[in-house]
């Protein structure tokens, strides 16, 4: 029975997020400050997504990843510079190139690694966080402490790319068309390689994929197939991976999360998620009616306590 009622919430969550997904992570510059205008005349003030996704600058405090990766806020966040030798930001306007000083510099390094150890002529960089974490006013229940990034699946041009450029050109899907395995006309082994290049990283606890990339994966890793354990199937993640590193050591406040299952989550888990995501976006869809009003949005109060300092610190 509740195995049941999981799979129900996962593929109704999965149909939402076929019809919606694919346009939030992709949304050009236009298209984004349209969604924030809605939602801004809308929010009440005490939500947690208007407050954190308005700030413009980090807090100016220590270091500190507070609360866990989908209920939490940043302090003394770093933000990656938009061009580096190997890596270039993208979608500037969002401000969203802030994380936590680890993972700024591990970016910073895997994207000096990827062309040498992955013929990857460097990084294109999604959302990290907001300047002060917390909840995003679009997009991304995650990405709340800075240690969430967002890899496109494309590799970065061998030019600078311009800002409009940075706000409008799309990230490459690499799944087909069924969503059942990658796109053979676009997947090449360099793909593997970037994935494997960051899920063999002891910094690296999760790295997210669409399930049908995660059964390339599973099916082009070879004999060395350890690394395959921290790659996970979710929803969306067509168009990037998604790197989540673990807590920063020493500093309490910050809740990490399960180790993930032992073995290299080929075989029966991956099956299902193929299966539900398939029949989401392609079985019948549920007859009309009447929608369920949406949750309301989280409180500033509902984070934890130290995420209102960061919030007010100048």
């Amino acid at each position: 029975m509740a195995r049941n009622c999981v799979a129900r919430l996962a593929m109704a969550l999965a149909a939402s997020w076929a019809a919606a997904a694919p346009a939030l992570a992709q949304a050009t510059q236009t298209e984004e400050q349209e969604r924030r205008g809605a939602l801004l005349r809308n929010l009440p003030e005490w939500a947690a997504k208007r407050q954190f996704g308005q700030q413009t600058a980090a807090a100016p405090m220590a270091a500190r990843s507070i609360g866990s990766y989908a209920k939490g806020c940043l302090a003394g966040a770093s933000a990656l510079a938009v061009d580096g030798q190997n890596w270039q930001v993208m979608r500037l306007s969002r401000n969203r190139n802030w994380g936590h000083p680890d993972l700024i510099r591990f970016l910073e390094g895997f994207a000096r690694r990827a062309p040498g150890e992955a013929g990857w002529n460097g990084v294109l960089v999604g959302d990290i966080s907001q300047p002060r974490g917390g909840p995003m006013l679009t997009g991304h229940a995650s990405h709340q402490i800075g240690l969430d990034a967002d890899l496109w699946l494309t590799p970065m041009p061998s030019r600078r790319l311009s800002n409009a450029e940075r706000e409008t050109m799309s990230a490459t899907n690499v799944v087909r068309s069924d969503w059942m395995d990658v796109d053979p006309s676009v997947w090449t082994p360099n793909h593997t390689r970037i994935i494997r290049l960051a899920a063999k990283d002891d910094k690296v606890h999760r790295i997210f994929v669409n399930p049908a990339i995660k059964k390339a994966l599973c099916r082009e890793a070879g004999g060395d197939r350890a690394w395959l354990r921290t790659v996970r199937p979710m929803w969306g993640h067509n168009y990037h991976f998604h790197i989540r590193m673990g807590c920063p050591a020493g500093v309490g406040g910050c809740e990490e999360q399960d180790e993930p299952p032992e073995g290299d989550g080929c075989g029966a888990e991956l099956d299902r998620w193929l299966a539900m995501q398939h029949k989401a976006i392609f079985g019948p869809k549920p007859p009309p009616g009447p929608k369920k009003p949406p949750p309301p949005p989280m409180s500033v109060d509902a984070l934890p306590p130290m995420c209102r300092e960061v919030l007010v610190a100048r």
